[in-house]
């Protein structure tokens, strides 16, 4: 009997180093905050006059998720991006932390990287410490609490690279307080020497990106920011985490503005190229591309050619409980595949047998 025991437990410390050595030294998910089947199908329209043609469509493995937070069947980004983050699923309004439940918070996918010695980034068109962002970085029992989201990254998962709006609850001197180096606008991003950086803090306005068919003025597009980041990260030779967001899908999809949705859409693809770009000759790296949650209820009706906004419907003004798109490519990507949760991301991430697991919550605060 104790030689049965002691061949099981061989065989499982064997199928645990497997796992161990199956993760990825380097991570970057990207995701397209509102972002579902038919904004990509319209952004693909608009940028090619096809369908099926954004950058991350061409990706070898692709699947289905569904969204659903703890409390409702319509999640809400806080909650979203924490299921992504975790592998747990929390109340709408909730990051990472275990609510429902005891209120412990939940090690997030940075944080397992980080201890492992991995730097790690956060780069997004919203505020910095919008909800998305906040899941990755963060542990707040509401979303609402942007200063104390701003404390949690300066001062607890203290990320090598946080690209993003400036203002609620972030600001110049704390972060350099920090010991982070600050910049404003896109020459300041370009000047950074990303040999030598190695926390750094770009606060671009006051509050969210403006969106690209606006114009960004002096600050910084989508793609410029993860190239950076990329550039800052790659410097360490354990590897790095990554989690970019497109978060003013979202905002448009809210509106039932097309055409500054698909604007967004494409440069949003823009900026996985830039990483696609990067790892294109690596096979120690992970791109992970889907969305938190569908908003607006869209549905393409018309293809109008290249260059124009194809014929649209909105079903819903606020998010909907849509499936969303995944994509992937590299290391696991053969683990995305046909209709999953988004709490199995996790485990496929991490390279961890039984994809929906999550390590222990951490102690309380």
């Amino acid at each position: 009997m104790l030689k049965k025991l002691t061949v099981l437990a061989l065989c499982q410390f064997a199928c645990l180093s497997c796992a161990m050595k199956a993760a990825p030294k380097n991570v970057i998910i990207f995701i397209g905050d509102g972002m579902g089947v038919e904004e990509v199908k319209a952004a693909g329209i608009y940028a090619t006059g096809k369908p099926g043609t954004l950058s991350f469509e061409a990706f070898p493995h692709k699947a289905e998720m569904t969204t659903r937070s703890a409390d409702s069947e319509v999640t809400d980004s806080a909650a979203g991006g924490t299921a992504i983050a975790t592998g747990v699923k929390v109340n709408n309004g909730t990051i990472s932390m275990a609510i429902p439940g005891d209120g412990q918070e939940l090690k997030t996918l940075l944080q397992y990287f980080q201890e492992r010695g991995k730097s790690a980034g956060l780069v997004t068109t919203t505020e910095m410490t919008h909800a998305t962002p906040a899941a990755f970085g963060a542990h707040e029992s509401s979303r609402k609490t942007q200063a104390e989201i701003a404390s949690d990254y300066l001062t607890q998962t203290r990320p090598a690279v946080l690209f993003g709006g400036g203002g609620a609850g972030m600001s110049p001197a704390a972060a350099q307080s920090a010991g982070y180096t600050v910049v404003t606008d896109s020459s300041q991003l370009q000047a950074l020497n990303t040999e030598t950086a190695t926390r750094v803090s770009g606060q671009f306005g006051k509050t969210h990106l403006p969106y690209e068919h606006d114009g960004l003025g002096k600050l910084p597009h989508l793609s410029e920011m993860t190239q950076t980041a990329l550039a800052i990260l790659d410097n360490d030779r354990d590897g790095f985490f990554l989690m970019v967001e497109g978060g003013k899908i979202d905002h448009a999809g809210h509106e039932h503005n097309i055409q500054r949705q698909v604007k967004e859409t494409v440069e949003f693809s823009q900026a996985v190229q830039v990483a696609l770009n990067w790892a294109q000759n690596r096979n120690d790296t992970l791109i992970i591309v889907t969305a938190d949650h569908e908003t607006g209820g869209l549905k393409v009706l018309k293809n109008n050619g290249q260059g124009k906004v194809p014929a649209v419907s909105w079903s819903a003004k606020d998010h909907t409980g849509a499936n969303v798109p995944v994509y992937a490519w590299g290391v696991n990507s053969q683990r995305v595949a046909e209709v999953m949760d988004n709490t199995q991301l996790f485990g496929i991430v991490t390279g961890v047998a039984g994809a929906s697991q999550t390590p222990a919550p951490l102690a309380k605060k």
